[in-house]
């Protein structure tokens, strides 16, 4: 992936210190855009960025916790102040709290815990961002989702994803996450801003213990180059890592 000037973009990536994000930042970094880092945690984020920065490329720590809608906030200044627009908002930062866990042994806290992260926050952040993405000529919010999430895998006995079907934190809070994508690219539509749920693949990170057959680097790849074929494409699509689209 290669961009001109008139191409360029301001991306703003949540839970980009590590993992799939930071994979998913080096990528549209590596392509000239400018990625800026968001991260709870201010060790963290700002080793991630000074990574990027150390090979060249364009990146910027942005404490963000998409949980604390006071970082929210501050940082959509902090963009409006620096740079008055963004062009791309993916909603990386995830988390699951079903490990070891059935789903009549889950405890309330967590399943709350993780439509905190995966479902509320996505809102929260997507709404604090939007007046700047309205100042985009073609804004675009990818909402990082799962197979996990489509309601044709997790009633199909056959699929291939059906041993993992029973995560009820996990996989219900995606499957609301692409309700909030189809809403969004609903009411966006005439906006011009495009709204896609994209999907990395099992990817070996932090978040599954590592169990993924994937690297985290293949997973954003996939990202990056899901977000850079759709930025002209459709608006309320589910993207598989394959190149195709799931079904929801």
């Amino acid at each position: 992936m290669t961009t001109t000037a008139a191409d360029h973009r301001i991306v703003l990536i949540t839970g980009a210190n590590k993992g799939i994000g930071l994979a998913t930042a080096r990528e549209l970094a590596g392509a000239g855009h400018t990625v800026l880092i968001g991260a709870r945690d201010h060790r963290r984020g700002t080793e991630a960025a000074a990574e990027l920065t150390a090979q060249g490329l364009d990146a910027r720590f942005v404490h963000l916790d998409v949980t604390d809608t006071a970082t929210i906030a501050a940082a959509a200044e902090l963009i409006d102040a620096e740079y008055g627009r963004l062009d791309t908002l993916i909603n990386n930062a995830g988390v699951a709290r079903d490990q070891q866990h059935t789903p009549d042994q889950l405890p309330v806290e967590a399943m709350r815990e993780t439509y905190e992260t995966n479902v509320f926050g996505v809102v929260a952040v997507t709404n604090a961002m939007l007046p700047l993405l309205r100042r985009s000529p073609a804004g675009y919010v990818g909402n990082v989702s799962s197979g996990l999430a489509s309601f044709s895998f997790l009633a199909d006995p056959d699929s291939p994803l059906w041993e993992h079907a029973a995560l009820l934190a996990y996989n219900s809070s995606k499957a609301a996450l692409n309700a909030v994508t189809l809403v969004y690219a609903r009411v966006l539509r005439d906006t011009g801003i495009r709204v896609n749920a994209l999907e990395p693949g099992y990817c070996a990170t932090d978040l599954n213990g590592h169990a993924g057959h994937l690297s985290a680097e293949q997973g954003g790849r996939t990202i990056a180059g899901q977000v850079t074929a759709s930025q002209d494409g459709p608006t309320g699509a589910f993207f598989n890592p394959s190149g195709g689209t799931y079904p929801w």
